[in-house]
């Protein structure tokens, strides 16, 4: 193959483009090829030298869930007994639903901040759209994401779980929130860590409270109350928070008898706030990413 059949249809392979002139996102659909050879050395260079391999998959959320379910739902009580009522029932499906939703969104934005820099070596090289490498870090998180969902829906079927279709399409609609929010965030944050370095410390701090600010480790109906109806819907925007509950919706809700509830206006509501909240960040994590690219070649 010539370095002229390499190029798509309808393209003039000795037009040049100027960074921050191609099509953004666009161009990333259009080069699904190159997304998947860059998720394959990303997986590639990840596990290289590992014993486990993609086990660690399993290992690392398995071992932060045995954490907090001891801590929170042995030693606090979240945890629903026949001495204790006010916890939660089936608190273990509980945490591992949110778990490993918080666990893609931390995993997607914290590698997607670094991907420029990382990939600094073939940036001053070719040049190729650079919005693939942000992008291809938030599709190697949900290779790690899906198996994950596969043992969680495993361990709901134990505890009585039958899903039905708004189950399954609440729990796409809770997957498209947190990827939708970790491409527009790695998009700005990638772009921003090319000029200042310390967005990457700045984006770990986030991440370091990203499990507490949603209803990961306890349960909606404990904001609502110590909150009220104004800090509690303020508390509903943050698109993580509506994320989480529709998994909790999915996964978690229909394993428990009568008397739980998912929050108010969830699928009527919120669900669309969540979406337009985080395709807005999406939009503005675009327009920050073509803004500064064009010096990229130079900072790095």
């Amino acid at each position: 193959m010539t370095g002229r059949d390499s190029f798509p249809p309808g393209r003039n392979p000795g037009l040049l483009v100027s960074p921050g002139k191609g099509n953004g996102l666009a161009d990333v659909f259009r080069s699904r090829f190159l997304l998947k050879l860059l998720v394959r050395k990303e997986l590639r260079i990840r596990y290289r030298g590992s014993v486990l391999g993609l086990l660690w998959t399993y290992v690392k959320p398995g071992v932060q869930f045995v954490a907090f379910y001891i801590a929170l739902g042995v030693f606090l009580g979240l945890e629903q007994s026949p001495t204790n009522r006010n916890g939660l029932p089936n608190y273990a499906v509980y945490l591992f639903s949110g778990i490993v939703l918080v666990n893609f969104f931390t995993e997607a934005l914290s590698t997607a901040t670094r991907s420029i820099v990382i990939n600094s070596g073939l940036i001053n090289k070719i040049y190729l759209p650079r919005e693939l490498f942000p992008a291809a870090s938030v599709w190697v998180s949900a290779v790690h994401f899906f198996p994950q969902v596969v043992v969680l829906a495993v361990a709901c079927l134990f505890t009585g779980w039958r899903p039905g279709p708004l189950e399954a399409v609440t729990a796409v609609a809770g997957f498209v929130i947190i990827a939708l929010l970790a491409t527009g965030l790695g998009l700005f944050f990638s772009a921003v860590n090319v000029y200042f370095r310390d967005s990457e410390n700045f984006v770990d701090m986030l991440l370091m409270v990203a499990a507490w600010v949603s209803p990961v480790l306890y349960s909606w109906q404990m904001v609502q109350e110590k909150a009220g109806a104004a800090g509690f819907a303020l508390y509903q925007l943050n698109p993580i928070t509506i994320a989480v509950e529709c998994f909790h919706h999915a996964f978690w809700l229909p394993t428990t008898v009568t008397g739980q509830a998912s929050p108010p206006n969830l699928l009527g509501l919120w669900v669309p706030v969540g979406l337009g909240v985080s395709m807005l960040i999406l939009i503005l994590g675009q327009w920050t990413f073509r803004r500064l690219e064009g010096r990229f070649a130079q900072e790095l």
